[in-house]
């Protein structure tokens, strides 16, 4: 039984008892039951809101994966191979050329996957795009021999 079931057989009950309104007792209980007959129907009112709003956010939200699927691809479009020649970035977008190099790292601080390019590592720092921390690299183009292996190994 809803709200306005129940305010209904209140004020049937009231009208089916011969509720003397001329009474000051009779006039409170009259105005009682018309307030809660108020009240049901905003509340009612609310609930048929509250679904429509519902029904919409779901159809903004299918809207916005959809946009995002078109700026981002899916996620099956992003996997570690992207940065390599000639390709995008796959966290930047930008193009990395045949002399770029480019780098996925764990930010200390955030512990967030960033992608560090040779030039960041040559500059020494970088600030993590996630965080806002200043990230220190220390790289040594000499220590590592063509193939990348260590010159100590």
């Amino acid at each position: 039984m809803t709200i306005t079931e129940k305010i209904a057989y209140l004020k049937g009950l009231a009208d089916g008892l011969s509720l003397d309104t001329e009474t000051n007792e009779g006039k409170l209980i009259s105005v009682i039951i018309d307030t809660l007959e108020d009240i049901a129907l905003e509340i009612e009112e609310l609930s048929e809101n509250t679904v429509d709003i519902g029904d919409e956010l779901d159809a903004i939200s299918d809207d916005l994966a959809d946009v995002e699927e078109v700026l981002f691809g899916s996620e099956d479009d992003m996997d570690d191979d992207s940065c390599d020649d000639g390709d995008s970035c796959c966290c930047c977008g930008e193009s990395v050329g045949e002399d770029d190099y480019a780098y996925e790292v764990s930010c200390p601080s955030c512990g967030e996957d960033i992608i560090v390019e040779e030039e960041d590592l040559e500059n020494g720092d970088m600030i993590c795009p996630n965080c806002g921390e200043k990230l220190d690299f220390e790289f040594d183009e000499d220590d590592e021999d063509e193939d990348g292996k260590s010159k100590d190994d």
